[in-house]
């Protein structure tokens, strides 16, 4: 937003409470700095499950091509990865941040380390800000003073806690290529998508939790993860190999004829859910200790007790309501000269790359509105 009110001619201010300019992106991407998703705007609509639409124009005006070529105009060549997700070649997302601090400092943007308390407002517009050096600022706190509705912060692609005591058996184990559904008390499935998830000491991570904990609403539901670690066969497939597999190991132990289907640590979880001694030969499995080991491998099911402390939340569901922001420009439809853009605004995305391209297109977007621009200038 700095940077695009700057090159419309803007004398630009940026604020800023902490040490560093752009400190949250240092972690972003694991430190790589995922910084968008090379994809179409139906796509990016598509990964916004909370108020996508009021982002069609945002993200019309400013794509994730504009992003891509915006950071590479600035000397950061960058590299698409699974999924269309865009890193820097570098893999640093330091890399990201210094570029944008020069653009800064190219643009004459004045930076002044310190905390914004109140935002001043004169026959309902904006006449300027209140500073307190020092401490963390509260977007949220002066956009409700301001008259603004907050929907209820929580977090978004978040951990999940389970008291489920295999998640503590199987921490740190990385299941790749399988598939979640995510289901309510109802029985409905609220998520499902095939891909990451991660054992963790104290429930499920990875990018699928992340992803599913976007839909879940803890408040006012409950929710079971149904895990299918085999989701390349359908369960008849499934026992045909399960017969071929014991017929070929018929004297060994289960638990070393298991192996061929799970990963090792996850074979006395098995073995436990399945009521079968790990130490039964195969010859000896009965018909249906088979068929609970068939149901154990396509709906491995974990219950969810609730969401990680916001605090580990990527990014945070909630913000202002944003029928009461214009979304063309981003300016509050309640007081002019004043305007918002990304987390502070309640829209938030999956992984890889839609949340920093919601902050991108709704920045453009309002740095172009506040200094009464049209389009950017390169």
């Amino acid at each position: 937003a700095a940077v695009t009110a700057a090159r419309q001619g803007a004398k630009v201010v940026l604020i800023e409470p902490n040490e560093k300019v752009g400190r949250k992106l240092y972690i972003t991407g694991k430190g790589r700095c995922n910084v968008t998703n090379d994809c179409r705007v139906d796509r990016l609509l598509a990964s916004v499950p909370r108020n996508g639409k009021f982002l069609y124009s945002a993200f019309s005006r400013f794509s994730p091509q504009d992003t891509i070529a915006f950071f590479e105009k600035l000397g950061v060549p960058l590299k698409v990865e699974r999924g269309n997700r865009v890193f820097p070649q570098s893999d640093r997302a330091a890399d990201v941040i210094d570029a944008l601090w020069k653009e800064l400092r190219r643009c004459r943007v004045e930076l002044r380390q310190d905390r914004v308390t109140e935002v001043a407002v004169s026959g309902g517009r904006v006449s300027g800000v209140k500073l307190e050096k020092a401490g963390l600022g509260d977007g949220y706190r002066i956009a409700e003073a301001l008259g603004h509705t907050i929907t209820p912060i929580r977090g978004s692609l978040v951990p999940l806690e389970s008291e489920d005591r295999a998640c503590s058996q199987l921490q740190g184990l990385s299941l790749r290529n399988v598939v979640l559904r995510m289901k309510n008390q109802r029985g409905k499935t609220v998520y499902q998508e095939q891909g990451e998830l991660l054992f963790a000491h104290f429930g499920l991570s990875g990018p699928l939790v992340l992803s599913a904990s976007a839909h879940m609403d803890f408040a006012r539901d409950r929710y079971a993860a149904h895990i299918d670690l085999k989701p390349a066969l359908d369960e008849e497939k499934l026992d045909a190999r399960l017969l071929r597999d014991f017929g070929e190991r018929a004297n060994q132990d289960v638990s070393n004829a298991l192996g061929a289907l799970v990963p090792r640590s996850m074979i006395p979880v098995m073995a436990e859910r399945t009521g079968i001694d790990g130490q039964t030969k195969v010859r000896d499995i009965r018909r249906e200790q088979r068929r609970r080991l068939l149901d154990a491998l396509k709906d491995f099911t974990v219950d969810i007790s609730g969401p990680r402390p916001v605090e580990e939340a990527i990014v945070t569901a909630g913000g202002v309501k944003v029928s009461q922001v214009d979304p063309k420009t981003m300016q509050s439809k309640l007081v002019q000269g004043l305007y918002f853009a990304g987390e502070l605004l309640d829209v938030d995305g999956y992984t890889g790359g839609f949340n920093l391209q919601i902050a991108w297109s709704t920045g453009y977007a309002a740095g172009l509105a506040a200094a009464g621009g049209k389009e950017a200038n390169e």
